[in-house]
């Protein structure tokens, strides 16, 4: 129900039926305003401008033993970039740092007792009025993630716990081309790049679930331009991290990132390729110059589904100027009650120097079945070859059981093993020499979703080793 229908039935019932009471409102004077802009869900009126509000909040505990971690996959993709010829990054091992996760690392139990208690609020207010160059735009998303964490028993630090803040304010105009410009997300589309097997691979999952997508920084202080050419066919172009002053090591090195981006969606086919060049603005050469490029495309056709990606890019450094790049493909299959899904991985690049690395490579594949209209079992598994000489691999094998008890009701149950092979030379300080070692799971969630944008779940993780893990989340959103 839109607050202006609320708002005109308690004036009825008041008997506030005057039409100069009525025009001393202010608020009150157009009350169709939203509906010529075309805009709907939680609206305010005014004259001239249509106010949209929605918001949630998103709340997640986590109680068990389980902050220690093995790594399983020591990933070439890191969100940084390689150091030495040969070699795998310390900041690369990402695994090692998500203890938590369970899908890079086999969890360790605590002697004490690990959790987590996070609550995120997100209010968003967009403000809308007509012009001649088509809806004109402010649009402010408030954030606040209230985060406290406890392992071992010790509390441990709270990074990502930040006050309500301003994650975005900026100021939008037009229709079939628009102009943004103040504190805003990235246009840069790191999009048609997941694979479609169920336990996906180790590199995808470093890198957000998909290829990496480079070291630019984006997104911040953002000048954009959008525009639609027809026949699905969108450009945009750029210029973001303009407020980016790094740290005092790093001065203004990565400020500036000039994106450009080319999309096309249509005739079952999503594709584009998205660029990007930084550290601009700072007028000098040093190791905020970095670029890179990130390309995917989607094609469905009947009961197949294919997926192609690759990012490639690099930057500069007095030592030896660096690059990278990282492949997928993936391909599924639905066959009546059965789905079948394939996908590969790969990443290599040049270190710092001049040396090549090894060529880092993941498999993964996937079966489904519907034993009914509520019932689905998936097996799978995922391998990771390190291109290392001595570093051991990785793999999962898992079976997953979802089912529909009710049509707000969903459980989800999975068993699997997690493992990596012997080490016989170090990696890096985080990961030792050391034997195979591998840990069976069991893990079972309870889904609710009444409706009213209302979700909840119950589930728990327990580990062969002793770590185990439970994990409550409520959330609710509104428009």
């Amino acid at each position: 129900m839109k607050l202006k229908s609320l708002i005109l039935g308690s004036v009825a019932a008041v008997g506030l039926s005057t039409a100069g009471f009525a025009a001393d409102l202010g608020v009150l004077t157009s009350l169709d305003v939203c509906d010529d802009l075309g805009l709907s869900g939680l609206t305010i009126s005014s004259d001239t401008n249509c106010l949209q509000i929605s918001g949630s909040v998103a709340y997640t505990f986590e109680a068990g033993k389980f902050s220690g971690s093995r790594t399983i996959a020591n990933t070439f993709v890191s969100g940084n970039y390689p150091t030495a010829a040969g070699a795998v990054p310390a900041v690369g091992e990402i695994g090692s740092r998500k203890n938590s996760d369970g899908v890079r690392n086999i969890d360790v139990p605590t002697a004490g007792g690990d959790w987590d208690s996070k609550v995120e609020t997100y209010l968003k207010f967009v403000g809308t009025a007509s012009s001649d160059f088509g809806p004109a735009r402010v649009v402010i998303n408030l954030r606040q993630r209230d985060y406290k964490r406890v392992r071992n028993g010790l509390v441990a630090n709270n990074g990502d716990d930040h006050q309500l803040r301003a994650e975005d304010a900026y100021v939008q105009i037009g229709d079939s081309t628009v102009l943004s410009a103040g504190k805003k997300g990235s246009i840069f589309n790191e999009g048609d790049d997941e694979p479609f097997n169920f336990t996906g691979l180790f590199m995808s999952d470093d890198a957000d679930k998909g290829v990496w997508e480079g070291p630019v920084f984006k997104g911040g202080h953002v000048i954009q331009l959008e525009s639609s050419f027809g026949n699905g066919v969108v450009g945009k172009i750029g210029l973001e991290a303009l407020g980016e002053t790094g740290t005092l090591a790093t001065a203004a090195e990565n400020s500036g990132s000039l994106i450009g981006v080319l999309e096309y969606a249509g005739d079952g086919i999503t594709a584009h390729i998205s660029g990007s060049i930084g550290g601009l603005l700072d007028g000098l050469q040093n190791t905020g110059d970095v670029y890179g490029v990130h390309a995917g495309i989607t094609g469905t056709f009947d009961a197949f589904k294919l997926r192609a990606a690759l990012a490639a890019g690099g930057g500069y450094n007095p030592a030896g100027n660096w690059s990278y790049w990282n492949g997928l493909v993936s391909g599924e299959g639905n066959f009546d009650m059965f789905k079948v899904a394939l996908s590969g991985e790969f990443a290599g690049g040049t270190a710092i120097g001049g040396g090549a690395l090894d060529t880092d490579m993941g498999f993964g594949g996937s079966i489904g079945a519907k034993v009914t209209d509520g019932v689905e079992i998936n097996l799978g598994g995922r391998y990771f070859n390190d291109g290392t000489a001595g570093v051991g691999d990785g793999y999962q094998v898992a079976a997953q059981l979802v089912a529909a008890v009710t049509e707000t009701i969903k459980i989800t149950g999975e068993v699997g093993i997690y493992g990596h092979g012997e080490d016989t030379v170090a990696v890096n300080a985080g990961r030792p020499i050391g034997g195979a070692t591998s840990d069976v799971y069991g893990s079972a969630t309870l889904a609710w979703a009444p409706g009213g944008g209302f979700t909840s779940s119950l589930g728990a993780k327990v580990q062969q080793n002793g770590a185990y893990k439970v994990t409550f989340k409520a959330a609710k959103s509104f428009q």
